[in-house]
């Protein structure tokens, strides 16, 4: 697994352990920017789905990864691996519910659980408000197969906000440039087609759901919903717009995170 995934573990030895899982088109450098602060106190372990980063390729499959639940055998056989136990999970988009399927296929293993800017259902639906119409998903995902590079250049920037900041724009172009079409597709449609909402009541361990004041595929209301699913959570919103708060608003994202910690200690 740790060849797999590409697994980095880094920080305090011996202490608390914290997990942090990329998004959609990301990889594991999109935490750099908070692993400092997080790292004078806790173990931080690091890695890349199969598909994603420095991982190997060859160990992708479209039949596991065509659901979250194969990203979420991920994160368990990493944890086995590394006898990882209390450990705090932070998933970021839909990494966010990628923990909420390991921690509830493993409760024991798990501290807490930290979603940043999560969305269990991308699509509206009666009351529910998702932030998109199926018609802007099934447009969505016809524009991505039809010229990944060309929805990249498009989309990124604007699911990362902060126009003012156009290098955090082309840091996500980039990221998602460097991802194989193919995989990129199936995980587009293994992300944006999904429907966790049945499983957050099933959520066990400490929740804190971090959402941002501004941002494009979670929007507020989403955040309150995933909250009030889950008994015991707390919703914390930062002062930051995008989707990627752990580049645009690193100190306050790293701050949510600690403070949570901290608390449970």
């Amino acid at each position: 697994m740790r060849s797999r995934n590409n697994v980095v573990v880094t920080g305090r030895r011996g202490g608390p352990i914290v997990m942090l899982a990329h998004g959609f088109g990301c990889d594991q450098n999109m935490w750099r920017l908070v692993v400092p602060a997080l790292a004078e106190d806790f173990q931080v372990v690091l890695f890349d789905y199969v598909g994603s980063g420095r991982s190997d390729l060859s160990a992708w499959s479209e039949e596991r990864y065509s659901s979250l639940e194969g990203y979420a055998q991920d994160v368990l056989e990493i944890c086995r691996e590394l006898d990882l136990r209390d450990v705090t999970f932070v998933g970021h988009s839909v990494s966010a519910m990628i923990g909420v399927l390991a921690t509830v296929a493993e409760p024991e293993r798990f501290a807490g659980l930290v979603m940043v800017g999560p969305s269990p259902r991308y699509t509206d639906e009666g009351a529910y408000r998702g932030g998109f119409s199926a018609a802007d998903i099934e447009e969505l995902l016809e524009s991505l197969d039809s010229n990944y590079l060309g929805w990249s250049a498009a989309m990124a920037p604007v699911i990362m906000g902060n126009p003012e900041r156009p290098e955090l724009g082309e840091e996500l172009t980039n990221s998602f440039c460097a991802t194989d079409p193919d995989i990129a597709r199936v995980f587009a449609r293994t992300t944006f087609l999904s429907d966790s909402r049945a499983d957050l009541p099933k959520v066990g361990v400490p929740t804190l759901v971090l959402e941002c004041s501004q941002d494009v595929i979670a929007p507020q209301g989403v955040g309150a919903f995933v909250q009030e699913s889950i008994a015991g959570s707390r919703l914390v919103t930062l002062d930051a717009t995008g989707h990627c708060p752990q580049l645009s608003a690193p100190e306050a994202t790293a701050e949510a995170i600690l403070s949570f910690m901290r608390g449970r200690r």
